[in-house]
């Protein structure tokens, strides 16, 4: 299973997307169907179906490193705190095995319970009790009647706006910095004093949107690096209902939606598009993702990319916070770069931050360094192949790449080679996806007015 578009700088990248289609044309004639399946809040399910090998039949290990990663990609994608495995019971308690405390894949156990509010569990099944899908997906979004506040809170300046019938009247960025004060009183009057600007500039408000970094169930913060510093005591008492409180203070029974800041650019980017299906990914300081169905709804999914792997390779990077290999944050953000950069012959001062690395390297890229140049084509090559793993999860019309390393020269040649592996190893997918960087300014007040029109009134 040789990709047929080679990663320049990293000869043993292992396509997931390559995985996938091995294993399907495999167990063609005789292998058996599986199902994963996740719950989360509600009960809202996402299924994924696959097959593999017929258990015992010296294929147990190859089986269980297949569906473990699927299990691995699903949960992050959709986001749960239940995992159904139907059809085999072989594979099914092995992955009930990994997803313990303490076991292969305890980081993920911890953290969906601390999103969820409730205990991690896995569960074996036959096919026929396999869950069915329950979708929470719906049409947020789009509405621009009214007096609206759009607020997105960025982990270095936080954007307001005061929409008025889908025009916006008055913006304001104001730098803070939330990431690294303890105090929740410091984000809750910054956040306050923001929307009450807002409001000065229209008769009334009818509505508040929310776009913000972080996990968030039914407009409550349950993880966000926004709030880093604040001690879970503060957390829990101050910081859930944060947005909640906030708009209770402009008025009372103002409608209030909160949602993930990559969901809103999927939303600003489905606006400015004006079609559906549409895939947002943010290249930064993580990978951050967000999706608007072909029905033009949000789902309500996690769509927390940075944990999902795109790379089977064992060798693969480890990321440091999850303790997995091959995930997505290593290869669609600034880590992506500085990772490769000693293989294009660029040393980079270890004293530098890392956003001080990338800059070293776009520098390079704008005098026209070769060595810079290789590094976004393997960039380019990885993203490739990734859209074609996202395929397996997003029904994908139009993929929207953002934030600091796709900026300049290095985005386009990202995208070109982006595009090349889709045309060469993928054609389905090269005639129906469409991959794009919005500019700058459409990018700024789009995401301001998406999130104002989040509510209905």
């Amino acid at each position: 299973m040789m990709p047929k578009i080679e990663a320049k700088l990293d000869k043993q990248f292992m396509p997931l997307s390559l995985v996938c289609r091995e294993m399907r044309e495999a167990t063609r004639e005789d292998g058996q169907d599986i199902i994963i399946a996740i719950k989360r809040n509600k009960g809202y399910t996402t299924t994924y179906k696959t097959r593999v090998f017929k258990d015992n039949t010296g294929h147990d290990e190859e089986n269980f490193n297949f569906i473990e990663r699927m299990t691995k990609a699903l949960l992050w994608v959709s986001g749960g705190y239940q995992i159904y495995i139907a059809g085999s019971e072989v594979i099914g308690n092995k992955i009930k095995e990994a997803y313990t405390k303490g076991g292969l894949r305890g980081f993920d156990v911890e953290f969906m319970e601390r999103v969820y509010e409730n205990e991690f569990e896995v569960f074996v099944c036959s096919l026929e009790d396999a869950p069915e899908d329950k979708s929470s997906a719906a049409a947020i979004g789009r509405h621009l009647d009214g007096c609206r506040i759009g607020f997105d809170a960025g982990g270095s300046d936080r954007k307001v706006s005061a929409v008025v019938n889908g025009e916006s009247v008055y913006s304001e960025e104001v730098v803070w910095f939330p990431k690294t004060n303890p105090d929740p009183d410091y984000h809750y009057e910054g956040i306050l004093n923001a929307m009450k600007t807002a409001a000065s500039h229209m008769p009334r408000v009818d509505a508040i949107g929310v776009s913000s970094a972080g996990v968030y169930v039914d407009n409550r913060i349950m993880v966000a690096s926004l709030f880093l510093k604040v001690s879970e005591e503060d957390f829990d008492k101050k910081v859930k209902n944060m947005y909640l409180d906030v708009a209770r203070e402009i008025g009372e029974n103002i409608p209030i939606e909160v949602a993930n800041d990559g969901d809103v650019t999927a939303l600003a980017g489905a606006m400015n598009l004006n079609d559906d299906g549409v895939l947002g990914i943010a290249m930064g300081t993580s990978e951050a993702g967000g999706y608007v169905d072909t029905e033009g709804n949000i789902t309500g999914w996690l769509n927390e990319l940075a944990f999902v792997p795109v790379d089977a390779c064992k060798d693969a990077m480890v990321d440091e916070w999850s303790g997995d290999y091959g995930c997505g944050v290593k290869y669609f953000s600034q880590d992506g770069v500085i990772k490769l950069a000693p293989f294009a012959g660029i040393e980079l001062d270890e004293n530098l931050s890392p956003a001080e690395k990338l800059k070293v390297v776009q520098g390079l890229m704008e005098q026209g360094d070769e060595r810079a140049k290789a590094i976004y084509e393997t960039i380019g090559v990885y993203f490739g192949y990734a859209i074609a793993f996202y395929s397996e999860f997003y029904d994908i019309k139009h993929v929207l790449i953002m934030g600091r390393v796709t900026s300049g020269e290095g985005g386009t040649i990202l995208l070109e080679n982006a595009q090349k592996v889709l045309n060469e190893e993928f054609p389905e997918f090269a005639k129906t996806v469409k991959l794009h960087i919005p500019d700058e300014n459409s990018r700024r007040v789009g995401q301001s007015v998406a999130a104002a029109s989040l509510p209905k009134i």
